[in-house]
């Protein structure tokens, strides 16, 4: 019978998860020098010794068969192991087994849950993190699956730093990449107007209110100026509204599409760390750290 003190035990000897230690000394029948060991085989003792910290590099990748399509990011420590093939391949390991799972769009916990090569894909997340030496997970990832009259669009920028998948009703893969390419450099927050949030809008307002009351503008014209203020708002970050950056004459990316015959159903964007805080460190202090085999 393997009891909540021996687990905890081990978790403090080893730095290990509950789970993870509950696991090594089911295998190992209670011993806890074995399980020890038996975790240091599996990597998870010095996979756990990383895991408190931040990993904002990586790699934003897409993958596309057919009627599905997979966007994630994977995440580790350095942009220098972003760049190890080993690191590379579990990337491609990861949008394989998510293309050819049922697991639900965004689904991280179930996705690392998958089976894998005789494991589960947390498992191999962690062997990797012990032998590649830096932390890395599975951030985020979008599934999303289309009609035989729709088409997916995908770009990649800078080497996997910005992945775009975008999903156009009616019109060929073409448009959908032209339009993927400038979600990529444009950097559109929402798709359409009507997904901005009430309380970003009310809270633009009140920053161009106070920006028009400071240059002396009458109070009775403001609300009439906000209108416009707003209508440029979205312009910014509504991927419709924007200016289409290969348009000639002005013309919105809505209408692009339009003109092509047809309408965007989804767009997913995914930078790498993006919204992640990083760590400052000094660069002499962390080699020191890593010859130390800290």
């Amino acid at each position: 019978m393997i009891s909540a003190s021996m687990v905890k035990e081990l978790r403090e000897k080893s730095g290990a998860g509950m789970l993870d230690c509950k696991k090594a000394l089911e295998a190992t029948e209670g011993n806890m020098d074995v399980a020890i060991d038996w975790l240091r085989e599996k990597g998870i003792s010095k996979a756990a010794k990383k895991a408190d910290r931040i990993a904002a590099e990586g790699v934003a990748a897409v993958l596309v068969e057919g009627n599905q399509a997979v966007a994630i990011e994977v995440n580790s420590e350095t942009d220098f192991v972003a760049k190890n093939d080993e690191f590379k391949e579990l990337v491609q390991s990861i949008l394989t087994l998510l293309m050819n799972s049922d697991v639900e769009s965004g689904d991280v916990e179930g996705a690392l849950a998958l089976p894998i090569n005789g494991a589960t894909l947390n498992d191999l997340i962690i062997s990797k993190t012990a032998t590649i030496g830096e932390k890395l997970t599975l951030r985020r990832f979008v599934k999303l699956t289309k009609n035989d009259n729709e088409s997916f669009g995908s770009y990649i920028h800078m080497g996997g730093r910005i992945a775009v998948l975008t999903q156009v009703a009616g019109a060929g893969e073409e448009v959908a990449k032209e339009v993927a390419m400038h979600v990529a450099a444009m950097r559109p927050k929402y798709v359409r107007e009507s997904e901005v949030p009430e309380v970003e809008i009310e809270k633009e307002k009140e920053i161009a209110r106070e920006q028009l009351l400071n240059e002396g503008k009458p109070a009775d014209r403001i609300d009439n100026i906000l209108v416009g203020k707003i209508k440029k708002y979205y312009e910014d970050v509504c991927l419709l509204n924007q200016v289409f950056i290969k348009a000639e004459n002005k013309e919105t990316v809505e209408k692009y599409i339009a003109q092509n015959g047809g309408t965007l159903t989804t767009m997913v964007r995914f930078e790498v760390g993006e919204g992640i805080e990083k760590k400052e460190e000094n660069f002499a202090e962390e080699v020191a750290k890593q010859i130390a085999g800290k």
